[in-house]
């Protein structure tokens, strides 16, 4: 926690396999008092695979909370005790079948801060090498295979809504280090 936050009380009001959700009433930096709703989360990883053609994979899945198939990045929880990069190569492989020959480790940023503790860290992999995807038993996984053409169409038409992949896409398009 920051210097100048006093927390006067925290109630959790759900706790969850994925979430909790906790209401604290704090007194925040500038002697400002307010009561909080905090979605407290563990943190995930965010997957930016290249192809040595230079193409881009995303999965497109359907979610619940929004009502439709998105286009998204690969990414996912980090388990209990599990290192950011372990969940990076694991995830890859369950949704795309892939596995890594690099993986480097770009930022991290917060996806929600307003509400959700949810630290996300986008990490980039080259060097792909086909294997076998292993989805989990409720996910329903496509795989698409993007040139930056078509990446830049995506964003300017809309087709890319996912927050995690418009940050990632948006790092690669305007970066001099990501290649090709």
């Amino acid at each position: 926690m920051a210097k100048g936050i006093r927390v006067l009380s925290s109630k959790t009001v759900y706790d969850g396999r994925v979430v909790r959700l906790r209401i604290d009433r704090v007194i925040e930096p500038g002697n400002v008092e307010a009561t909080r709703e905090v979605v407290c989360h563990r943190g995930s990883v965010v997957v930016l695979p290249l192809l040595d053609d230079g193409r881009v994979l995303l999965v497109r899945q359907f979610r619940y909370a929004t009502g439709k198939s998105l286009w998204e990045l690969v990414a996912g929880g980090i388990e209990q005790g599990e290192a950011t990069r372990a969940a990076a190569l694991r995830e890859l492989l369950e949704e795309t079948g892939y596995r890594a020959g690099s993986l480097d480790r770009l930022f991290s940023f917060y996806p929600s801060p307003g509400f959700l503790s949810e630290r996300m860290v986008l990490f980039q992999a080259r060097g792909l090498v086909r294997s076998k995807a292993c989805p989990e038993s409720d996910e329903r996984i496509r795989l698409g295979r993007f040139r930056r053409a078509q990446l830049r169409s995506m964003l300017r038409s809309g087709k890319i809504e996912d927050g995690k992949t418009l940050v990632g896409v948006l790092w690669l398009l305007s970066s001099k280090g990501a290649g090709r």
